[in-house]
C-alpha cells in the first residue's frame, strides 16, 4: 500500500511502498478516508523532537471506515465511520484508570511510535476506532482528534467556565477549535490573537475579538479591557507563553500546548504568589474527551469546518509543502490529505 513515511530528522517525507498492517487480536483495519497535518509533525520531522524508531509513517489526526476486524473481533462494526484516538495505552495502570490515559505506563501514539494516517490503511486497538455521528464528515472528524479535544483538554486544564474570558494565542488548527469551545461553554469574551489576518477574521466569524499582531500589541490591548481568566499558548514560543501570562487578571491560569524549546522567565513572588496565576501544561487528551468533541460536532455545538482550509492527496511533495508553511508559521489553518483522491 500507499504511505508517506519519515526517515530522518531534518530530511523531507518519502513516499514508499509498505506492507499493509498486520492486523493483531482486538484490533481493527481502518481504510483511511482523511489525515490532518499537524504542526506537530512539522517538528517531528525536524527532530524536535524526532520519531523514536524510524521509519514511522506520520498522522496522527486520522478518520476512514472499519474494513476488517481481527479473530473474534466485533464483525458488526465493518463499514462503521470512525475516529482514531491516537492515544494507545494499557486501560489498566494507575494513569489509565484516572482517565490520564497520556501518562499510561506503556504509552504509544499513533503517527509516531507507531506508523499512522499518512497512509491507505491503519491498523489500531479496537476501543482507539470511535464511532463518527452521521453528519460529521471525515475530513472534519480527522482533524478534531488532535486540534479539537487537544484544545479541548487545555480548556480543561485552565478550568475554562460560564462568563470568564479567554485569550487565544494562535489562531491555527488548535486556537480556531479553542475558540469554538470556548464560545460554545459560555466564555463572556474570546480574544484570538494571530499573526495572519485571515486568521484573525475567521476567528472573528466564530464570536471572538480579533487582535492582530504585531499591528497590535496584545498584552496592551488585552490588558485594557482588564485581562483574562484564562490564555493559552498554542503556538509554541517562549515570547508568546510570556505574553499569555501578562494579559492575566489575579487569579488566573495561563495554559501552554504549543511544542517549544525556549525557556520561560518567571518571578515566583511578583508573578505568581502577589497574583495568585498559575501555569499549566497540557498534554495530549483522554479518549473520553475525543469522544466528547465528536458528540458536540454532531449536535452542532461546535462548527469544524471553517478550520479545514485546503485538502491535499497522499504526496510526499504536497506533504512536505504543507510542513515548510507550518514551520514557518505561514497562512491557513488545517490542510488534510484525502487518500483517495
Amino acid at each position: 500500500m500507499r504511505a508517506v513515511r519519515f526517515t530522518t530528522p531534518g530530511t523531507p517525507l518519502i513516499d514508499a511502498e509498505v506492507e499493509p498492517p498486520e492486523l493483531l487480536a482486538g484490533h481493527v483495519l481502518v481504510q483511511v478516508g482523511a489525515a490532518g497535518i499537524c504542526h506537530s509533525d512539522a517538528h517531528y520531522r525536524a527532530g524536535r523532537p524526532a520519531p523514536s524508531a524510524p521509519p514511522v509513517t506520520l498522522g496522527h489526526e486520522t478518520a476512514g471506515t472499519i474494513i476488517a476486524v481481527a479473530e473474534g473481533g466485533p464483525a458488526g462494526r465493518i463499514g462503521e465511520k470512525v475516529a482514531v484516538h491516537y492515544v494507545v495505552s494499557c486501560g489498566a495502570c494507575a494513569a489509565c484508570l484516572r482517565d490520564r490515559e497520556q501518562f499510561c505506563d506503556s504509552y504509544e501514539m499513533i503517527g509516531n511510535t507507531i506508523d499512522g494516517g499518512y497512509a491507505e490503511l491503519l491498523a489500531v486497538p479496537e476501543r482507539n476506532a470511535i464511532r463518527i455521528p452521521d453528519s460529521v464528515p471525515l475530513e472534519q472528524a480527522a482533524v478534531m482528534m488532535c486540534s479539537t479535544v487537544t484544545a479541548l483538554h487545555a480548556l480543561n486544564r485552565g478550568r475554562l467556565t460560564r462568563g470568564e474570558s479567554v485569550a487565544v494565542f494562535g489562531a491555527g488548527g488548535l486556537g480556531q477549535s479553542a475558540i469554538r469551545l470556548a464560545v460554545a461553554r459560555g466564555a463572556a469574551t474570546v480574544f484570538a490573537v494571530d499573526i495572519d489576518a485571515g486568521r484573525v477574521a475567521s476567528a472573528a466569524e466564530a464570536g471572538a475579538r480579533g487582535v492582530l499582531s504585531p499591528q497590535s500589541d496584545p498584552v496592551a490591548t488585552i490588558a485594557a479591557t482588564g485581562g483574562v481568566d484564562v490564555a493559552i499558548d498554542m503556538v509554541g514560543s517562549g515570547t508568546v507563553m510570556r505574553q499569555a501570562i501578562d494579559v492575566l487578571r489575579p487569579g488566573g491560569r495561563a495554559v501552554a500546548v504549543g511544542i517549544t524549546a525556549d525557556t520561560l522567565r518567571i518571578a515566583p513572588y511578583g508573578e505568581l504568589i502577589a497574583r495568585e496565576l498559575e501555569v499549566i501544561g497540557a498534554n495530549d487528551h483522554s479518549r473520553t474527551e475525543a469522544a466528547e468533541v465528536l458528540e458536540m460536532a454532531g449536535g452542532r455545538s461546535i462548527d469544524i469546518a471553517p478550520v479545514v482550509t485546503e485538502t491535499i492527496p497522499l504526496e510526499a511533495l504536497r506533504i512536505n509543502e504543507v510542513l515548510d508553511r507550518l514551520d514557518a508559521f505561514g497562512p491557513g489553518m488545517r490542510t488534510v490529505i484525502l487518500p483517495g483522491r
